[in-house]
């Protein structure tokens, strides 16, 4: 199987699997992407959707916007229905808000009064921006066949998802309050998150291609990047009760994942968070104000002495810092070049290096 925009679309699943597996062929695992060569890039479409877009231009788009791009390394070119990162609890009933000054930014407007009355929203996906999600997917697998891919959308599940239902602040007290209402609405959340992510999966035509996310890492199972930003808000009790489940079951239903670690005040969990023996990898994202990813070392050497491996993002210069420092087989690089010479260079390095 090959893609249009990457020729080289079966090398580069050899060495997905040699990297899921901690395994090594010759370097660490690479996504690299450049502008081709002597080829005038237009612009890509915005990475945030609307209702009212027209979903076939967007792809259109896309598919022109590629076919000037390197797709260098382990780089599989694809692109996600995006409506934001609650497009998840508005499946179940919430409503998006657009920023008027901003269009790469959107959120949920809490819809959750009485935790009793909103029994019935977990039942099944539901309403407007679950259909335009479908119908978004559908217009990409259409115009991708055989050229990219379509990716994961952006799956804030599990307790993000109550937040961004029932407000942040209300559903910290909520854990005083009512705990057990958040149980059961945790425990209908939990259970839809394979409804989701297989109707997507289908809609998208992800069998055989494959599948990545946002984050983009591939597999040729079923792979998505999990999360819970929440996190940074409760302690190790109420993790424990109410999170750790959950993303041990999303862990445990992929294939393959990584999890989006978000900030210094989250590592107060990090070894229940490393002990899902189904995370794959961590994204570890320092945050801002906080220091850059180089002046973490010490833990991602912690992360990797743990089995998971490390999704990083990083400039040409600061893979060669890190190579250094970190285990080959553990670690992905996420790169932008600005060359495509820049980018074979760097895949040259690693192997001279390795």
């Amino acid at each position: 199987m090959d893609l249009l925009h990457k020729p080289d679309f079966e090398e580069a699943r050899k060495r997905w699997r040699a990297f899921w597996a901690g395994e090594i062929i010759d370097r660490p695992c690479v996504r690299v992407v450049a502008p081709k060569d002597g080829v005038e890039v237009p612009p890509h479409p915005p990475g945030l959707h609307q209702e009212t877009d027209d979903f076939r231009s967007i792809a259109e788009q896309y598919d022109k916007w590629a076919s000037a791009i390197y797709f260098g390394g382990e780089a599989i070119p694809a692109i996600r229905p995006n409506f934001g990162p609650d497009a998840f609890a508005a499946f179940f009933g919430a409503e998006l808000a657009f920023s008027p000054t901003s269009g790469e930014t959107s959120w949920a407007v809490p819809c959750i009064e009485d935790w009793s009355a909103a029994d019935s929203c977990f039942d099944a996906p539901h309403g407007k921006w679950w259909r335009l999600t479908l119908e978004l997917s559908r217009i990409i697998a259409e115009v991708g066949e055989g050229k990219f891919l379509v990716a994961m959308p952006d799956l804030h599940s599990n307790f993000d998802c109550l937040a961004a239902m029932r407000g942040t602040q209300r559903l910290m007290e909520d854990l005083i309050d009512c705990p057990i209402a958040v149980d059961r609405a945790m425990q209908k959340v939990r259970a839809i998150f394979p409804t989701v992510y297989e109707a997507v999966y289908e809609v998208g035509k992800m069998d055989p291609w494959g599948t990545t996310s946002w984050m983009p890492c591939y597999c040729e199972g079923r792979y998505t990047a999990i999360q819970c930003d929440f996190i940074c808000a409760i302690g190790p009790e109420h993790f424990r009760r109410f999170v750790l489940p959950a993303l041990q079951e999303e862990a445990a239903f992929l294939d393959h994942c990584v999890y989006h670690y978000d900030g210094p005040d989250a590592l107060i969990h990090l070894d229940d968070i490393l002990a899902i023996k189904d995370i794959d990898a961590i994204q570890w994202v320092p945050g801002a104000g906080n220091p850059p990813l180089m002046e973490w070392l010490d833990l991602l050497r912690y992360i990797q002495a743990s089995g998971k491996g490390l999704y990083l993002s990083a400039s040409v210069d600061e893979v060669k810092v890190f190579h250094r420092e970190l285990r080959p087989e553990k670690v992905l690089y996420d790169v932008w070049a600005s060359s495509q010479a820049e980018a074979d260079g760097l895949l040259k390095w690693l192997k001279d290096n390795t």
